[in-house]
């Protein structure tokens, strides 16, 4: 019986590794994620990066919203047919997936990232996933389709239960990084103002 506990201990890390498989049904039960985030933009031509952190949301069925509150506020708000954009109070942008198709393109794609979406990733990259044990867990995603692979030398991700990092590398040599915390999966629901930011015109 002395044995026990050291068998559960050697097991626990067999037990507990996750696939692509096991994230995309954790994040399947994420319908609505609330995140804090910092984003770094380096840019090779530039001496700093350019730095921004506000609130994020990303809804599996109804799209994205983007509240950067520094250096400047800017709300944008990404569905399946427009992104809406609006700087420092002035009126608000509308781009359709009509007259910008590429935009929207990356909009499915940014929601496959954030709910490990297989099926989307595998059309887009090759994907080298791997279990850094613990629950924690990185994808290293590398383009092979069209316009992504004129755009991105890899995107890469990392987490544990949440999406938590994001690294995307684009063939200019530049590189953004988005870091996510204090993410939220409750209500589960939109609230009224969050749908009325999606109703908008």
């Amino acid at each position: 019986m002395k044995l026990w506990p050291l068998v559960v201990l050697l097991l626990a890390p067999l037990a507990h590794a996750i696939t692509l498989d096991e994230l995309q049904q954790r994040f399947t039960e994420q319908p609505v994620v609330r995140a804090h985030f910092d984003q770094t933009r380096t840019i090779k031509a530039m001496p700093q990066p350019l730095r921004s952190q506000g609130e994020m949301l990303i809804a599996r069925d109804t799209g994205l919203l983007w509240d950067q509150t520094s250096p400047f506020p800017m709300q944008l708000m990404l569905d399946d047919s427009r992104m809406v954009q609006m700087i420092n109070g002035q009126p608000p942008q509308t781009i359709t997936a009509e007259n910008n198709p590429q935009m929207f393109q990356f909009n499915h794609l940014l929601r496959a990232l954030f709910q490990a979406d297989r099926s989307v990733l595998e059309q887009n990259f090759r994907i080298d996933f791997k279990d850094q044990g613990n629950g924690s867990w990185t994808l290293k995603l590398t383009p092979i389709a069209t316009p992504l692979d004129k755009i991105f030398t890899s995107i890469d991700l990392s987490g544990k239960t949440y999406l938590n990092t994001i690294q995307l590398n684009d063939k200019q040599g530049d590189r953004t990084d988005i870091s996510l915390s204090n993410q939220r999966i409750t209500p589960t629901t939109l609230t009224d103002d969050e749908r009325k930011r999606f109703a908008a015109q």
